[in-house]
């Protein structure tokens, strides 16, 4: 079995980095063995932080041994997976259950939710078997989705059981009238993918893995780093940190006030991951002021983090002063919802507070509500409270409100009230004075409900958002701090695949919508259908949303986010302003923070010239992280945009 290797984290704190750090360091190490680097992140980076083109095959690294990248093409790898099944899995459906081939294969041309982790699942399994490779190394996604990923066997197998329930009518009914029972069905295809399961779940358990949680110095990223521990460990408790990367750190004593800060950062950064995770190896990688692209940098990042080897930091290249700007004001929504989106780690979160907080501020009547869909949400960070599924006023204010989507428990309460509904009422009735029994129907349904693809459940988040832009009297406004870039998309993306999941349902209880239960329950969904309606009209509707992205003047989300505005335009999303964050402003202490300013400046400049037409927001970076209302109404006090 080849090496593995997993770097998980909150999003934006390097992960991408320190894991093409370590593959490369890895590859050099080992000139005879092949290593593969994967990304399991819907928005990949690997491309771009080794600078060079890559399709959805694995591509060799020039002049790196024998080092290989691979971006997944989720939907394009699901789809060559399923077709030498396609056939089998279709008539396995039909013959077990009330819907048609045609029915059921629609669903297998759509993108579903979810995907990119069922993708994850499928790869790991065929590069195990295939074994062409003597280590894997894994990018993954941001912690809140990744977690999906390791959960994946066990979603993948009650997707299982429901085929193995579908495949089981025949013999059902056999022992249940004592009807001959129908032909064999094979169990050949469930077997496969059973094992595949399986081998994926031994081999993430096993002691040869290697599983890197890396953070940075912050305190916002060193909380979610202990909360994603602890839902590690609730999720998966076969899994074990075996070592915390510590990204962006400052050790040594330095007479630059920006660098000193941040060395104390890293001291205490220091004490907290002894204290939290003092079974896993501490690793440092140094902020050299700059990113690390291309291999021959990476594999220096590598070998200074995981074998102790001092690097050379470059030459400063000429100084770059930033583009002209001028003081600007807070923007002031003009509709009732609000997108922040952006890759992992820019300052989404802190964004979003300081727009509600801004527009409760010029609008005292407007009812307020900052809401995170992120599977790793950090509100209760800046509003410095408990935040949770239910709106909460902060600050003080009765007005302004705050609420952390559980958008898992919202989708599984709506499923166990269908279930008790169906449940009560047995599916079984008289018709005409004939017993109908409808139990089988009553178990396909509910198995159903239970294997719905990880993704699905994020819109009953969006849908919970809508229900808060209900007519009550007041105006309000709700900001959405969204998921990093690539879920998010999925996201936006999802109403027409909810659409088609929905009528299914439907389909399932037209045989028997002469029930009071089947109607019942039918309502119900033709309601889902009606809110996913809903979203797709409000999200393309220029008087009812719009989004602002966020970035760092970093040429790794500059990229990301150029790909986002152009994602957002195919999808009629309009977007009012790009948010560049913790731009340093002042005149460099030392030569790492003129290496910094650059770096900024060169990739500002690049983004005024190629959107012309956006607003382009900058904002200082801050000595702290912003934390309650004195730090909120400083933030926003402070707001450039580039002339």
């Amino acid at each position: 079995m080849p090496e593995l290797a997993f770097f998980i984290g909150k999003g934006g704190v390097g992960k991408t980095t320190v894991s093409s750090a370590y593959a490369a360091s890895w590859a050099t190490a080992h000139p005879r063995k092949k290593v593969l680097l994967l990304s399991t992140d819907p928005a990949h980076n690997l491309a771009d932080i080794f600078e060079m083109k890559l399709g959805d095959k694995p591509a060799k690294v020039r002049g790196a041994a024998k080092l290989y990248l691979w971006q997944i093409d989720a939907e394009k790898h699901f789809r060559e997976f399923l077709k030498p099944y396609r056939d089998a899995l279709l008539d396995l459906i039909e013959s077990g259950t009330i819907f048609t081939r045609d029915e059921i294969e629609p669903l297998l041309e759509t993108t579903l939710p979810g995907m990119a982790e069922v993708s994850a699942l499928i790869a790991i399994s065929q590069l195990l078997s295939n074994g062409d490779y003597d280590a894997i190394v894994v990018d993954t996604a941001p912690m809140g989705h990744t977690l999906r990923m390791f959960e994946m066997p066990q979603h993948f197998v009650r997707f299982l059981d429901f085929l193995d329930l579908a495949g089981s009518r025949d013999r059902w009914l056999s022992q249940r009238f004592g009807e001959k029972q129908g032909g064999p069905i094979s169990g050949s295809v469930l077997e496969i993918w059973r094992a595949m399961a399986q081998q994926v779940r031994v081999a993430l358990t096993s002691e040869s893995a290697q599983l890197y949680l890396v953070t940075t110095p912050e305190e916002f990223s060193l909380n979610e780093a202990a909360r994603s521990a602890k839902a590690l460990a609730e999720s998966v408790p076969e899994l074990r940190i075996s070592g915390v990367v510590l990204n962006r750190a400052i050790t040594r004593e330095t007479k630059c006030v920006r660098c000193g800060h941040r060395a104390r950062m890293t001291t205490q950064a220091m004490k907290f991951i002894g204290k939290n995770f003092s079974e896993a190896a501490l690793k440092v990688a140094a902020d050299q002021g700059g990113p690390a692209l291309g291999a021959e940098a990476l594999r220096a990042l590598g070998n200074q983090i995981f074998r102790g080897k001092k690097t050379r930091v470059s030459k400063l290249a000429p100084a770059r002063t930033l583009p002209p700007m001028k003081a600007a004001v807070w923007p002031v929504a003009d509709v009732p919802l609000v997108f922040t989106m952006g890759k992992g780690g820019v300052g989404k979160t802190t964004v979003s507070a300081s727009l509600g907080f801004h527009q409760r501020e010029e609008r005292p009547k407007v009812l307020v509500t900052v809401c995170s869909t992120d599977p790793a949400p950090s509100l209760d960070d800046i509003f410095t409270a408990d935040i949770g599924a239910k709106p909460r006023a902060v600050l003080g204010d009765k007005k302004f409100f705050a609420m952390e989507m559980d958008s898992v428990a919202e989708f599984r309460g709506w499923a166990d009230r269908m279930r008790e509904k169906i449940d009560s009422a047995l599916m079984s009735s008289t018709k005409g004075g004939v017993h109908v029994d409808l139990s089988f129907d009553r178990k396909i349904f509910s198995s159903l409900l239970e294997i719905v693809p990880p993704g699905v459940d994020e819109i009953f988040a969006i849908f919970k958002i809508l229900d808060l832009l209900e007519p009550g009297g007041a105006a309000r406004t709700v900001i959405i701090d969204m998921a990093p870039t690539g879920h998010a998309l999925e996201l936006l993306r999802m109403p027409e695949r909810m659409l088609m999941w929905s009528r299914l349902l439907l389909k399932s209880l037209a045989p028997h919508r002469t029930l009071p239960i089947a109607q019942d329950v039918a309502v119900q969904i033709a309601t889902l259908g009606q809110r996913v309606r809903e979203l797709a009209e409000t999200l393309k509707s220029a008087s009812r949303a719009t989004a602002f992205a966020v970035l760092l003047p970093e040429p790794l989300p500059d990229r990301e986010t150029s790909r986002l505005l152009s994602s957002l335009k195919e999808m009629h999303i309009g977007v009012s302003g790009l948010f560049l964050n913790r731009v340093l402003m002042n005149d460099a202490g030392c030569k790492r923070c003129k290496r910094a300013q650059n770096f900024q400046a060169v990739t500002i400049a690049g983004m005024k010239r190629r959107y012309p037409k956006q607003t382009i927001y900058l904002l200082p970076e801050f000595k702290s992280e912003i934390v309650g209302e004195k730090a909120l109404e400083q933030f926003t006090g402070k707001l450039w945009r580039l002339a």
